[in-house]
């Protein structure tokens, strides 16, 4: 369970300049909960591979994490991480995960496991850095571009074959590379626990953070550029997401477009 946030800019920003000091100040707030690790992926400019930058330390706690984010870059995504119990806290398992110049972040949990692991071939397997369904989930997305795919196409790919594998989980993903930030947006009943929140009310969080946990909501300023972000993280005047679909960003032009996961 984690916070997600991005941003695609028609010029060089940071993330601390497009979340402003009231959005930073709910961002770290949330690292009391989240603190199991933080990461950023930037792109430089269209064209140019994702850098990544993460700890395995609070946000909160790390120096480090601030000075990131004011880290330029044409798009960018943070991550704040509440493992998974029973999952390692570690560099290997902190998002965003990196490999074939794809940067990749997830908010959700894949239960059973072995089931996505199923899904994968050997050589997936073999390649994975730690051991969370969150790496699983963007190894079957490079399976399929190595297929022949685009980001896009197997992002809504894998998308669709989770949600058959997985009805009720959280796919929510952020997914970038040097032309696209893609968001999955699919949270269908994934709802927090009682016991969950009713931890998260001993903590002085922003509003709205556990009323809709899963949810994705986003924002076009007046100079094109977009925000995504997860409640708590994003304010007033976002709209959600369109539900159960893969969203498509150009880094060229911040053009949106919105594939559906299930048929009609």
């Amino acid at each position: 369970m984690c916070r997600l946030f991005a941003f695609v800019a028609p010029r060089s920003s940071t993330v601390d300049q497009e979340l402003g000091d009231s959005g930073l100040q709910c961002l770290i707030s949330l690292a009391q909960v989240h603190g199991d690790g933080w990461g950023w992926a930037g792109v430089p400019e269209v064209g140019s591979q994702p850098a990544v930058h993460k700890s395995p330390l609070s946000a909160a706690a790390d120096p480090d994490f601030h000075r990131t984010l004011d880290t330029p870059a044409r798009a960018a995504m943070v991550h704040l991480r509440w493992a998974t119990l029973g999952l390692e806290i570690g560099d290997d398992n902190t998002h965003p995960f990196l490999a074939d110049a794809i940067s990749f972040e997830h908010n959700g949990t894949l239960k059973p496991i072995d089931r996505i692991r199923g899904l994968l071939a050997p050589a997936s397997l073999a390649d994975m850095q730690g051991d969370t369904d969150s790496e699983m989930y963007f190894s079957l997305i490079r399976e399929k571009m190595r297929a022949g795919l685009a980001l896009p196409a197997a992002s809504l790919a894998t998308a669709r074959e989770l949600r058959h594998a997985y009805p009720a989980a959280s796919l929510n993903a952020i997914i970038l590379d040097a032309s696209n930030l893609v968001v999955v947006h699919a949270n269908a009943r994934s709802f927090l626990s009682d016991e969950d929140v009713t931890m998260l009310r001993e903590f002085d969080l922003p509003d709205a953070h556990a009323d809709d946990y899963y949810s994705l909501q986003w924002l076009t300023k007046p100079d094109g550029t977009v925000l995504i972000g997860s409640t708590g993280v994003a304010e007033a005047g976002w709209r959600p997401m369109p539900a159960e679909s893969v969203i498509t960003i150009s880094l060229a032009d911040g053009r949106a477009s919105i594939a559906p996961i299930l048929a009609d």
